[in-house]
């Protein structure tokens, strides 16, 4: 797999914007898809995800987009998920000369601010719906639910415009209370998280912490640092970044939230005997670039990452951010014991330096730090050859670029139009979107491919399904089952399935379409003698997609989509809103009806679906006009 050494900056930005300035679209619209690269990349979201709101234009309030993020699980755990916090992004676009400054980030905060706020009346509809959205949720809100006003923008704050937003970050408090905070995100977040060479010195992120430690070697320093340095550490690289998460770019997974047993151990210890933390915890690892001594106990580190500890030191940073960062210029006695008591307390510490070439080391240190605790081998695909071989395979055999991070395929097209003795790649695919429709199909998981994520992350229970074989006996899956998946994608695409389709009928149903499209290919695959296993369906798929094959791949693509589109208008035979569930159990609401985990999977979860289904496949079987059936057309082609 080719890496992006040598591409700069400037070269990924002219090519990240290059689809976000196709077709000499409108300054709003220009905005909007700005807003949407943007955010959809940073949180690594879908971009049909229905907890997405656009709002931009007259009355939008400062609000161009919006989005609500869960704080959903891993599929793990199934209980205590109301211990999850929920967060909703605010986004002020501000893309080319719509941003101008310190004078923006004030002019444009006040607006949201007042909005949020309830004091700004006019809004256009959307907004005024948004709003209702949010005023609720400010509400019902726990101490673990926040909004965050984010700024979008092409290039990084400077040192002045950051200052501009801790002052709004209080301003927002006082009005808002604790839950507001402020972000900034721009192209070049992406492309640090994007690229895998270390950046220029000038560049680089320094960070100075607190902390009581010992020499062992040129290479290693041992030793603590208290609860609120730790904090202050992280407060630093927040402020400075704007974006915390970066820290953990190399850690085998994401904060799994305070739902988990050991998470809410870290909590409970934190708020009731912070002082007894290093007694308790195993302790955390940093590796940076260099680290040199500043001042007494004071060391710079040079682009540090925490490659274990995500969960320590985030937990840390929700209960510190609450208490420590709550505003307030009186003196409250409960406060200041817990602030003395948890600048007792520590985290053993290790700071390891790499050097600028130390992938493997890092890659190393990261897999032996986290094999103490509960992280299992699942977990560090991303650190080991899977997802990289995958990439190399997908390119070599298929001629398809695999991004393993959203951004990776921008960043590849500028390195491309860099250097053109490079491969030219012109499709791409992203390897999580492909794992979704993996689910959705091959294990019938539609439902909760539609409403979550974390499910289909490593040490996610359908990630661990899709990976390990079945009963022992199934083989394992690899770079052609993602092939498979590739090609129902751009299928789905194709039909105009996801959130922009012409029809209503398509667009919040494109995992039920990956599902119905394996369901009836499964069923000519019985009726040939072909074993329904998931190597053989991706077997019979790829038949599909071959040259010769077109009319029984568009054959069963089609019946597909009829299944689909009769199954979402009303009065039809089989209809969804004659679904008993969907009346009773979800109470007429289609958005949460197609998130059930249920969704499609037996005769008394959907009825109708399956009664649909049923029909479908017997009139697969039926010849017209003398032509071969559908069916017998679909086996020729996968048993040929």
């Amino acid at each position: 797999m080719v890496t992006n050494e040598g591409i700069t900056f400037e070269a990924f930005r002219e090519q990240w914007l290059t689809d976000v300035q196709e077709g000499n679209p409108s300054t709003v619209e220009l905005g909007r898809r700005f807003a949407h690269k943007l955010l959809t990349q940073w949180l690594d979201i879908e971009g049909t995800t229905e907890d997405l709101v656009y709002c931009d234009g007259s009355g939008d309030g400062g609000i161009d987009i919006a989005y609500l993020d869960r704080g959903e699980s891993d599929g793990s755990e199934t209980t205590e998920q109301s211990l999850v916090g929920h967060t909703w992004y605010v986004v002020q676009s501000k893309y080319g000369k719509a941003f101008q400054g310190t004078t923006t980030l004030l002019e444009e905060s006040q607006k949201v601010i007042d909005t949020l706020d309830g004091r700004r009346p006019k809004l256009s509809s959307l907004a005024e719906g948004l709003l209702e959205r949010l005023t609720n949720f400010r509400r019902q809100a726990s101490d673990r639910d926040k909004i965050c006003l984010v700024f979008a923008t092409e290039y990084p704050l400077n040192e002045g415009e950051k200052q501009v937003l801790r002052d709004v970050r209080a301003m927002g408090r006082e009005r808002l209370g604790a839950m507001f905070d402020v972000e900034s995100v721009s192209i070049d977040t992406i492309y640090r998280r994007t690229l895998e060479e270390q950046l220029a010195g000038k560049d680089r992120i320094r960070v100075p912490i607190k902390a009581k430690v010992v020499n062992s070697g040129t290479d290693l320093i041992v030793g603590s640092v208290t609860l609120v340095d730790l904090f202050n550490f992280l407060k630093a690289y927040r402020d400075q970044t704007e974006d915390l998460d970066q820290l953990y770019e190399k850690n085998v997974r994401r904060f799994l939230g305070s739902r988990g047993k050991v998470n809410k151990a870290i909590q409970e210890t934190l708020r009731a005997a912070p002082e007894r933390f290093g007694l308790y915890n195993n302790g955390i690892t940093i590796v940076v670039t260099n680290f040199t001594p500043r001042d007494s106990d004071v060391y710079e580190l040079v682009e540090p990452y925490i490659v274990n500890g995500c969960q320590t030191t985030k937990t840390i940073w929700e209960v510190c951010y609450q208490r420590l960062e709550a505003g307030g210029t009186g003196v409250a006695p409960e406060m200041e014991d817990w602030r003395n008591r948890a600048s007792q307390g520590v985290v053993i510490t290790k700071i390891v330096k790499v050097g600028d070439s130390g992938e493997d080391l890092e890659r190393a240190i990261t897999r032996y730090t986290n094999s103490q605790n509960a992280v299992r081998e699942k977990d560090f695909l991303a650190l080991t050859s899977d997802f990289k071989t995958w990439a190399s395979l997908m390119a070599d055999r298929y001629d398809i670029y695999l991004e393993i991070q959203r951004g990776g395929w921008d960043s590849r097209k500028a390195l491309q139009k860099q250097r053109p003795e490079t491969k030219q790649f012109s499709r791409s695919a992203n390897a999580f979107d492909l794992l979704k429709v993996y689910g959705a199909g091959w294990l019938g998981e539609a439902g909760t491919a539609f409403g979550k994520n974390g499910p289909f992350l490593p040490n996610g229970t359908i990630f661990k399904r899709i990976t390990e074989p079945v009963n022992g006996d199934e083989e394992a899956f690899g770079v052609e089952d993602l092939y498979a998946a590739y090609h129902l994608f751009r299928a789905a695409d194709t039909l105009d399935f996801g959130r922009g389709a012409s029809k209503a009928t398509r667009r919040q149903t494109k995992f039920l379409f990956y599902m119905v499209t394996i369901d009836l290919l499964e069923d000519v695959m019985t009726r040939s003698n072909i074993e329904k296993t998931r190597k053989n369906c991706t077997r019979a798929l790829l038949n599909l997609f071959v040259d010769g094959s077109e009319p029984a791949a568009e054959a069963l693509l089609n019946t597909a989509t009829e299944v689909i589109d009769s199954y979402f208008t009303e009065g039809t035979d089989a209809a969804v809103f004659d679904e008993p569930a969907y009346k009773n159990t979800f109470n007429y609401d289609l958005n949460a009806f197609l998130k059930w985990e249920k969704l499609g999977k037996s005769e008394n979860d959907c009825p109708r679906l399956r009664s649909l289904l049923g029909v479908s496949k017997l009139s697969m079987g039926q010849k017209i006009g003398g032509n071969p059936s559908i069916r017998e057309t679909i086996r020729q082609a996968i048993t040929s």
